[in-house]
């Protein structure tokens, strides 16, 4: 991030606006929609863009199965799950170019990419989109014939419920 100044009152605005985020801090919104760990910490730079860097922590497969994930499954799924992020350019509205670096930790990921945008209610939309792309590519990579545990059970509970509502 650049030099720190002041938070112009517009962007905390936008974050309270948007109905998706909580403050959480002095630059930093946490997601309320997501079951993950979704932050979006924010700085204005000297061009007077708002610099957005987003940061999402995801459980690895096997921390949410009740029975064992052979090594090669948790592989082969991180492995798919990385190749996946590399299309989150294509949710977002502002011309960015994002590059999200995902990183294996024990029992999770973390996934983090940065953009700037002058508009900062585009870069809010922004910041939300990444964060939901990176749930909706966790749930893309859930394999059927495992016994799920939290959170994945309540996302799979919650899409079973929508789906009978006619969403």
């Amino acid at each position: 991030m650049s030099e720190q100044q002041e938070l112009p009152g517009r962007v905390r605005r936008a974050f309270g606006d948007h109905g998706s985020f909580e403050h959480d801090g002095d630059r930093t919104f946490v997601s309320t929609t997501t079951h993950f760990d979704g932050h979006v910490t924010v700085a204005q730079r000297d061009d007077g863009k708002i610099e957005f860097d987003v940061s999402v922590r995801i459980p690895m497969l096997s921390a949410v199965v009740e029975e064992g994930v052979a090594d090669v499954v948790e592989d082969g799924w991180y492995e798919t799950f990385e190749l996946r992020m590399a299309d989150v350019n294509g949710v977002t509205a502002g011309d960015h170019e994002l590059d999200p670096a995902v990183t294996r930790l024990e029992d999770e990921a973390l996934i983090e990419t940065s953009f700037a945008d002058i508009n900062e209610r585009r870069g809010v939309d922004d910041a939300s989109a990444v964060i939901d792309y990176v749930e909706g590519t966790f749930v893309q990579g859930i394999i059927p014939g495992y016994d799920y545990t939290e959170p994945v059970t309540n996302i799979l509970s919650r899409a079973q419920e929508n789906a009978g509502t006619g969403f």
